[in-house]
């Protein structure tokens, strides 16, 4: 139902953050990879990518700094046994990158590690995400928010001109995608890389 929310960021705790998004305050529940993200620009524009959960008795706004976070956060919640808080606490004490690494090499003990987390739980995630999370593309990190909004744009940019989404996804999580000078790529730059390599 909602896709993001932007606007400015009125409060900031480890676990919950507030956007004032044209006077009206949305409470997030947030990871602390988001929390850490978000640290670095309390009272500024920000944008969260929104999970809704409508329960009979409450519902619930889950925000991610990032949209590989909030990806992985759906894949996580669609194993049985993994809720909300499970997937959060996950995407808490892993990040996105490791939290891939980990389930493609079949770490059971590394997902195990997680508080909460019980050595079936481990591996029926373990499991049912090998092929899952292969698309996910790698944690936007604070600082490099221009280069991964280029990433974001040359992704939606190429799914538009007709490539298959995960194809798109796996290409650009492959890649630095990095000037011969070391200079980060452009969006035109990406998308025209990504249409010689798909």
């Amino acid at each position: 139902m909602y896709e993001y929310f932007q606007g400015r960021l009125a409060s900031l705790e480890p676990t919950q953050a507030v956007v004032d998004c044209g006077g009206v305050g949305y409470l997030f529940e947030i990871t602390l990879n988001t929390y850490e993200a978000l640290r670095r620009v309390e009272g500024e524009q920000v944008k969260l990518y929104a999970h809704h959960v409508v329960r009979e008795d409450a519902q619930q706004l889950f925000g991610f700094y990032e949209m590989a976070e909030r990806e992985m956060f759906r894949i996580l919640v669609g194993v049985n046994g993994v809720g909300n808080q499970t997937a959060r606490v996950m995407l808490s004490s892993l990040t996105v990158d490791e939290l891939r690494e980990a389930i493609q090499t079949q770490d059971v003990k590394k997902v195990q590690r997680v508080k909460g987390i019980g050595a079936k739980t481990a591996q029926r995630i373990v499991l049912e995400l090998a092929d899952k999370v292969v698309g996910v593309a790698g944690g936007l990190r604070p600082g490099t928010g221009v280069r991964n909004m280029a990433i974001e744009e040359a992704q939606t940019a190429l799914t538009m001109l007709g490539f298959a989404k995960p194809a798109v996804e796996k290409l650009l999580a492959s890649g630095d995608w990095k000037n011969a000078d070391g200079s980060p790529m452009t969006v035109e730059e990406i998308i025209k890389e990504g249409l010689r390599r798909l």
